[in-house]
């Protein structure tokens, strides 16, 4: 992935909240046939530091598993939010028409060899796990517990579990940080007049780059 220095972002908790925040991501293996892409679920464990380790699954019937090839790193990319970026927006471009429209976004892209795991036991915690991410908070979460034991032992054994010890993570935070101050404003203006939940999580990161942060 192309990252200028400027839309570089490497701090670790950052990248993880964004995977956490966005954990369907897009598995890129390469196979006898070329590049696979599957759109898998992940659960993010920080151990071992510094990147941490995916987790996830795919249907036994899934060639993924048994074609992927070991002898190179599998890719998983997490898209975070993005939006248009219209060039009315900044106030320079009426001092010299000098702008073109852009596309802002936040995404992370974590490198690893797969390790594959077919132990029911494995599977089952680690279903349990994802479940517990995605139900907490709920009024009444959902548990794995609550479905006959027959009928997710049945599940359990139509998946293959999938592991990743990250070598590598690499974020890319494109947020306006090359524009000036006022047309940052303009962005984060603009953005939040579009009204869509994406908009304003971008115009939120604009604003954070606005202040100093990320």
């Amino acid at each position: 992935m192309y990252v200028p220095n400027h839309f570089q972002e490497t701090d670790i908790g950052v990248l993880h909240r964004l995977i956490r925040a966005h954990p369907l991501g897009s598995l890129v293996t390469m196979t006898e046939n070329g590049l696979e892409a599957n759109h898998i679920p992940f659960l993010l464990d920080t151990e071992p530091e510094p990147f941490g380790t995916l987790r996830c699954h795919v249907a036994r019937a899934n060639p993924l598993w048994r074609e992927f090839s070991r002898e190179v790193e599998a890719l998983a990319i997490f898209q975070g939010p993005e939006s248009y970026v219209s060039p009315s927006w900044y106030p320079s471009k009426r001092e010299h028409g000098k702008a073109v429209p852009t596309w802002n976004y936040a995404l992370v892209h974590g490198y690893g060899r797969i390790s594959v795991i077919d132990d029911p036991v494995w599977i089952r915690a680690h279903l349990e796990g994802l479940v517990a991410q995605h139900e907490a908070g709920r009024p009444l979460p959902w548990k794995v517990a609550d479905a006959p034991r027959d009928y997710i032992d049945a599940m359990v054994g139509a998946i293959v579990g999938l592991e990743i010890p990250l070598a590598r993570l690499l974020g890319k935070w494109k947020v306006s940080q090359n524009r000036s101050p006022e047309d940052r404003e303009g962005v984060v203006e603009g953005l939040a007049s579009e009204g869509s939940e994406s908009a304003r999580a971008i115009a939120e990161l604009v604003r954070q780059i606005r202040h100093g942060n990320t």
